[in-house]
Parts: C-alpha cells; structure tokens; sequence
C-alpha cells in the first residue's frame, strides 16, 4: 500500500495538487486516497483505481516534456527570463526559429542551432532521454501580451508572453493622499422612488453625496449578472457570468426611449404595477424575483421598441455590439437556457457543448439580453464619467468564481475543472468546513488559452472599476476544491502559477490606471501577502481581524499600502459584534456549545475594555463612560488618523444597525445579500449622526494628509534620511 500512495503523492504533484497542507490549529493535514483520486479524475489524469497510478504517471511525465516550452512566458519591465527548451536528445541538433509577434504587429525574428544552446537538464522519462534547453532573446520587449512562435523539426509551438510592470497601479503615492470613502451594497441602497431596491442612478447619487462631505470612494458589492431562476442562487458571489451585467440595476426610468415607448408607459400607469411595485417599496427586503419580474415586462417593451421602431437607439446598441461581439453569444445561451426551462448542463448535444441554432432560443429573448446589457454599460458608463468629474472613485468587487451553470463554465469549458467546488477547509468558525458551489479555473486549462478568459473579465471589470478587489487573492497561489460528493473536510488544495496572474493584473491595472485590492482575511500563507506587497496590490486591514486582547494596544498597526475598515460584508456590523451578536449566532448554527458561548463572551467583555482604555488614552475618546456610539466614533477617529491610504467607512455601523448583509456558510433562510438600509437614501443623506461622524473623518483624513506632509518638509529641511512614517 505504501508504494502505492507514493506512487498518489507522485501523480498528484504532476498535477498540481497538494497531498498536505496546515490548518488553521498549524496541524498537518493529509489528503484522504479518496479525495486525491477524485480530483486527479476532475484535473484529466486516467485513473479509476490505485492499479492506474504508474501508467497515469508515465503519461504525464511524457506529456509535460513533451511540452518543447511553457504556455506562458512572463517578463517584468521588458526583460524576458531565459526560455526552457525541452527536446528529446535525438533532437539536439535541431535548428530552431523563433518568431515574437508583438501586441502591436510589429515582428522580430532569431535563428539558433540547439546543439549551441547551453543544457541546463537531463531527464529519463519513460526510457527516453530528454534535455532541457535555455534560450535569450535579445531584446527589450514592450508592455503587452505578445507570442512566441518556435517551429524545430517541422512542428509550431506557441506560447503566450506576458511583459507587464512589476508593480499594479497606484495614483495615491503621486499625490501623497489619504483617501476615504463608504460602502453600501448597491441592492440596499434605496431611494423613495427605487422599485424595490438600488439602481445604478442610486450609485451616482451615492458618489455625488460622498464628494460633497470630501469623501474620494464608493464601494458596492458585484454588479454582475445573476441567474434569477427559483432553483439559482442569486448571491452576488455566484455570478452567472463575470462577463456581463446585472438588467436588475438598470434604472429604467433614466432608458434613452422610454418616454416614445407607448406599450412601456402603459404597464408603468397601470394599477397592477402600482400595486406590485408598492408591495416591492414596503419590504424591508430586495424581492429579487419579483423585482426582475416587474421590471423585465417593461425592459421587452423597451426592446422590442428599441429594435423594431427606433433606429437611433438601435444603431447604438449595435455598435455596442461590435465592440463587443460576446454579447451576441450570451443572449443567444440565456436565451436558450430560458426556452428548456433548464441549465446547460442538462442540455442534448451539440448544445450542451457549445453550438447553438436559431431553433435553439427565442430571437425576441435573445434581443432582450442583447438589449439590457447596452443599457447597462451606457448607465455605468455615465456613471463612471459623473464620478470622475466629481473626482471620486468608484470601487467594485470582482467574485472569486462563477455559478456552475453560468454561461462562462458553458462557453470557456477549457478554462475551467469540472467535477469540484471551491471552498474552504475547516477552521475555528467553521469547523466542517466550506463549500461554495464554485466552479474553479483549471491550472492547466487557463494557461494553454493564454488567460484569455481571466483577461476578460479582469477587463469587464475595470473599465469602470477605479478600485478592483480581488476576491480570495489566495486563489492566485492555491485553492482548496472538494470533490463532488465529497463533505467540505475532504477537499484538497491545487496550486496555480502566481507570477503569471500577478503580471495579468498588473497590465490590466496598468493599462486602465485602476488600484487593485486582494482581499488577504482569515488563514493566508505567508508568502502571499509578501507577494501582494512585491506587486504593490493593496491589502485589507479590519479592525475585526486586528483586534487583539494585548493590554496597551489592542489593534496592530496600520501599514499604508491598505483598505482599512471596520468590517466587511461577510462580518457582523460594529454594534452587532461590540454586544456580541455574533457569538449567539455562532451557538445558534452549532459552532459554539453553551460553555463556549460564555467563555467568548467574557473575552469580548475583556477586549471591550482594553480597546476603551486605548481609545481614552490617545483621546480618541474622552466621554470617562464612553457609550457604543462614541466607541465607534473612537475606532473611526482610530483608523481616520492612521497611515492607510484609502479608509472605508460601512454606512450601517453610523447607526448601528446590528443585523448583517451576509453570514457566510448559511442558508438562504437567512436572508443573505438582500436586506435594504434601515433608511432610504434620501434620509440617511440627512442623519446628524452620519454626517457629523463623516464629518469628523474628513477633517482627520486630511490632517493625515498635513502631518505627512509636514513632516516630510521637516526632514527635507533637516536633511534627515530616515524613513516616513
């Protein structure tokens, strides 16, 4: 049996699986045989039993050196690292020509006889002898992606380069700012006049107030599109697609054509849409369904007006379409999944493998989503221009992975590893672990296509995104997957290749000036965020998380290069962890016992008071009895005055509400991501206690700003070399 699980470990390693890893506690984890076997079967390797292991292993080996160069070739500011050349040895004396075809056309061309190239590496693989091959190229490449074309013995092999700045973007360090902005899903956003829940009209409100108090940033939850089918999850981090939008945040009442559009006006009048739309306006909770159902009788209206009696609108739509050529393709699958009444997955061939005909879908369905997509990205571009005039900054959040029957697995299958989930092993909070429903980029797949998937919606995102976050950044490195069928606890972890998504990013920052947050919480190696900081991407600093019951000084310090906050939308609220909300909540989903129950509360009770005793003592606070109000105005006063460089501040806490947005690892009993704001916008926008405390965080922002400054002319004048601080 030994030889055997060696054998596993072996073939898992070719794979890019790993057979251990340390949890949470720093105890080893073994992967179980079971869990390895099922996901070498998901990543393509032929197994079905341990007796399939040597072949399997064999195959691989042959396959990976029969690879003459890695897919992806990866340079930082222009110099390409020596390329690997692997050849079988009765091939040594082969020429090789290369060509690099640049981004922008232009080519260069060398010629090399590979018995001059130095041999960095001998291999026995299988009987066969093969060595490996290093090769420079001679020349300074440009930012870009570019390929690489090699043809020896009468074969081509390509590979994609990558030649990207080394570090993402930040306009911040150039004018020494502080940044600070609000977060506030934009689904609970709400006006008096919203159907039931925010539109993008509600955001452009939100970054219009936000300037006016000084504030720089608006942060929102994805705005991507979402299946809103009874059998669907239709949590913002369970996209449909990362490719294109969520019609539900289409304000239609600002749609270019509505008011020539008789059969739309019409439902608008009618007493029926009143009354829906009353019954949307009253609950405390965004009605997804019946939201998409009001509004999408009125949105066909609008685009069968659009494409049978409007030209000018048409025009535009399809000029949209050309500069974006996918959308064509996307309505045609929502189309189609809408006509079956089911998902892809469960589709006949050829559908189901990715050819689609006209009797597949309902053109008018089609048009619909062609329709609501433009509509879409002329709304988020106008807001996009009005809240660059405002200069303040929009800050959207990209999911880690897509729904299982999204139209990205469907079309990208390559891209992807089909048979596992994403998710998350067992730690203290969740102690059978997670599982997320997410189907997982392949390591391989994503390399032999160049990115180009990841590449698109990377940039789908950020041509509007000024602040991109990348959701679980950790997955740049690795990611912990769980078998289907298997529990949470059974998953293992596969590794990606870092560098080269770092070097995507970076680009793609670059490219659309845009700052790039990885969100680093909870149990992360090392090694990432030391990556993070060696590609200057912004990492998250939490009071949450940073709380510690260190008499003296309860929050670790706060480094620049950060998104500083309270909380998050997957933590409770201030006054809902200050009271100690969460713990009950914990007892209540079984992750507390009753003894454990008490003993969190009298450490909470014990960080209580240290954080108080700090607070009064750098007279963040001066109250002698300080109440949760001032608490949280202290914490704020805390974090207003500290180095981070952008600070978000989560709209609920300024009244302490105490319920959260999300409480990750429930069901949807629990009514996750669609809870509305306590107050409609218009309210909220006037509360003394939301603008003295913005108020107050302006003013420290800024004296932030004077204090760096002040004290950067201190040691110009001086001539001191010490390091600011």
């Amino acid at each position: 049996m030994n030889s055997y699980l060696n054998s596993l470990y072996e073939l898992a390693h070719l794979f890019d699986i790993q057979v251990a890893y340390n949890d949470i506690e720093h105890h080893r984890r073994q992967a179980t045989v079971e869990a390895l076997i099922a996901t070498l079967q998901a990543l393509g390797a032929p197994i079905l039993k341990l007796d399939d292991i040597p072949s399997a292993i064999r195959e691989r080996r042959q396959a990976l050196w029969q690879n003459y160069t890695d897919p992806v070739l990866v340079t930082q500011n222009g110099h390409l690292a020596p390329i690997k050349l692997r050849l079988p040895s009765s091939m040594v004396d082969t020429p090789v020509d290369i060509t690099v075809s640049l981004e922008d056309g232009d080519q260069a061309y060398w010629h090399f006889q590979s018995k001059d190239l130095p041999t960095i590496e001998k291999a026995d693989v299988n009987g066969m002898i093969y060595v490996t091959k290093r090769i420079r190229i001679p020349m300074k490449l440009p930012l870009g992606y570019h390929q690489l074309i090699m043809e020896l013995n009468n074969r081509l092999v390509q590979a994609c380069i990558i030649s990207a700045p080394r570090n993402a973007y930040s306009d911040i360090d150039k004018s020494n700012s502080r940044y600070w902005g609000v977060f506030v899903p934009l689904y609970a956003l709400h006006t008096k006049e919203s159907w039931g829940g925010g539109n993008l009209s509600d955001l452009e409100a939100m970054a219009v107030w936000v300037s006016g108090l000084g504030g720089k940033v608006v942060a929102t939850l994805p705005l991507l599109a979402t299946f809103f089918e009874n059998t669907c999850d239709i949590g913002p981090y369970s996209p449909a697609s990362r490719l294109f939008w969520n019609e539900a945040y289409i304000d239609i009442e600002k749609v270019r054509g509505f008011e020539s559009c008789d059969a739309a006006r019409k439902i608008l009048i009618s007493d029926v849409f009143h009354e829906e739309l009353e019954r949307l306006k009253k609950s405390p909770v965004v009605d997804y369904r019946m939201q998409i159902d009001v509004r999408r009788r009125i949105l066909e209206q609008l685009s069968r007006c659009c494409f049978t009696g409007n030209p000018s609108q048409l025009e535009k739509c399809r000029d949209f379409v050309k500069t974006k050529p996918m959308t064509e393709d996307y309505a045609r699958f929502r189309a189609t999944c809408e006509k079956r009444h089911a998902h892809w997955h469960s589709w006949a061939s050829p559908q189901k493998e990715g050819v689609l005909c006209q009797d597949d879908y309902d053109e008018e369905t089609k048009r619909y989503h062609v329709y609501v997509q433009w509509l879409a990205n002329e709304q988020l571009k106008r807001i996009s221009q009005k809240a660059g005039e405002k200069d303040v900054k929009l800050y959207f959040d990209l999911p880690l992975g897509v729904h299982p029957d999204s139209y990205d697995v469907w079309r990208q299958r390559e891209a992807f590893v089909l048979g596992v989930s994403a998710g998350a092993p067992p730690d203290s909070f969740f102690t059978k672990g997670q599982k997320w429903g997410l189907t997982p980029l392949s390591p391989d797949g994503i390399r032999k296509q160049g990115y180009k998937y990841y590449i698109a919606y990377l940039r789908h995102n950020l041509q509007y995104a000024d602040i991109l976050r990348i959701d679980h950044v950790m997955a740049y490195h690795r990611l912990y997957v769980i078998p289907h069928g298997f529990d949470a606890s059974h998953g293992v972890y596969i590794r990606y290749h870092p560098s080269e998504f770092y070097a995507i990013v970076n680009l793609e920052s670059y490219r659309n000036k845009a700052i790039i947050l990885g969100e680093d919480l909870g149990t992360v190696p090392a090694d990432v965020r030391t990556k993070m900081v060696r590609h200057d991407l912004y990492r998250h600093y939490v009071i949450q998380y940073e709380m510690s019951p260190t008499e003296g000084m309860p929050f670790s310090a706060v480094p620049e290069k950060v998104v500083a906050s309270i909380n998050t939308h997957d933590m409770p609220t201030f006054a809902g962890f200050w009271q100690g909300d969460d713990i009950q909540q914990q007892y209540e989903l079984g992750l507390l016992d009753k003894d454990d129950v008490k003993k969190e509360h009298v450490k909470r009770q014990h960080l209580r008071r240290i954080v108080i005793r700090f607070l009064k003592r750098e007279r963040f606070v001066t109250e002698s009895s300080p109440g949760i109000r001032e608490i949280l105005k202290g914490i704020l006063a805390f974090l207003s005055s500290s180095k981070a460089q952008i600070m978000l501040v989560n709209l609920e806490d300024l009244w302490l509400e105490k319920k959260p947005q999300n409480v990750p690892g429930t069901s949807e009993k629990n009514r996750n991501y669609c809870r509305k704001l306590f107050y409609p916008f218009e309210k909220l926008s006037q509360l003394p206690e939301v603008l003295d405390i913005l108020s107050e965080v302006n003013q420290r922002r800024k004296g932030a700003i004077w204090r760096k400054n002040n004290r950067r002319r201190q040691l110009t004048n001086t001539g001191q070399k010490q390091k600011l601080t």
